[in-house]
């Protein structure tokens, strides 16, 4: 039972069931509780990305928010995925300091987008903002849509694939990220040519294939009685991984449109 995302792996639902409370019988993690989990964390991160969006476009690019918000939001996800029985307290909060860097990088790339128009929510209509955030859902409910009927299984080769790619994936932008410390760019992560494209489509597909792990993880925690808290850890873990997708479908977008 094992997803790519490094927080909801395999040792967090292993051995764990809604008995282990002790003397306390407590219901049982569910499908549907994880579903509505994940949605109230959605709300946080878009009001949260609402603020330095719109912050964004009346004070100037907010650094110290966007900043503070990534930085915070790590080290809430270190402090979960290795305790997540703190997920209950702690899953909204990240999901503020994850919604705070959002919508700043959001605003950065629709402030150099020609797809801005500065209306109601300046840069939103039109831009490639409205379109990573449609294509994000479109995504993720395809994907849900095609693990639901089985129409692609989770098999032990497909986790092994997913997880190998994602870990390489994890890697090289470790890499790049040193390197260009340094100074020395990495023309895949920000090239809008067509290698550098074809590496964006890359990996939202694996950003989208790590959903298809992530839903079997929950599945079958929810299968094995794991505990009512394990909810919010799911939903969590998905928060994870749809962020990852929106920011790789922002990028590719970005690229695409720099080509026009």
């Amino acid at each position: 039972m094992r997803s790519g995302n490094p927080v909801l792996k395999e040792s967090v639902f292993k051995g764990v069931s809604f008995r282990d409370e002790g003397a306390v019988i407590t219901a049982p993690m569910t499908i549907q509780g994880v579903m509505a989990k994940t949605a109230i964390l959605l709300l946080a991160v878009t009001a949260a990305a609402s603020f330095t969006y719109q912050k964004a476009y009346a004070t100037g690019f907010p650094a110290a928010w966007v900043i503070g918000g990534v930085i915070g939001a790590l080290i809430l996800t270190f402090v979960i995925s290795f305790k997540p029985k703190l997920a209950p307290m702690l899953a909204v909060p990240h999901a503020l300091l994850e919604g705070l860097f959002l919508g700043g990088i959001s605003a950065m790339y629709a402030m150099t987008s020609s797809g801005a128009d500065g209306g109601p929510i300046p840069g939103v209509g039109g831009s490639i903002v409205l379109q990573a955030v449609i294509l994000t859902f479109a995504v993720a409910f395809a994907m849900l849509g095609l693990y639901a009927f089985r129409i692609i299984r989770v098999t032990e080769r497909l986790r092994s694939i997913v997880i190998a790619a994602t870990a390489g994936i994890a890697l090289f932008y470790v890499i790049a990220f040193v390197l260009n410390m340094f100074g020395v760019g990495v023309p895949l992560i920000h090239s809008s040519g067509t290698m550098g494209i074809a590496f964006s489509v890359f990996v939202v597909g694996l950003a989208a294939f790590n959903l298809l792990l992530d839903f079997d993880v929950i599945e079958r925690g929810a299968k094995s009685g794991a505990p009512k808290w394990m909810e919010w850890f799911g939903g969590f873990a998905l928060i994870v991984t749809l962020v990852w997708l929106y920011i790789e479908i922002l990028r590719l977008l970005s690229k695409l449109q720099s080509r026009d």
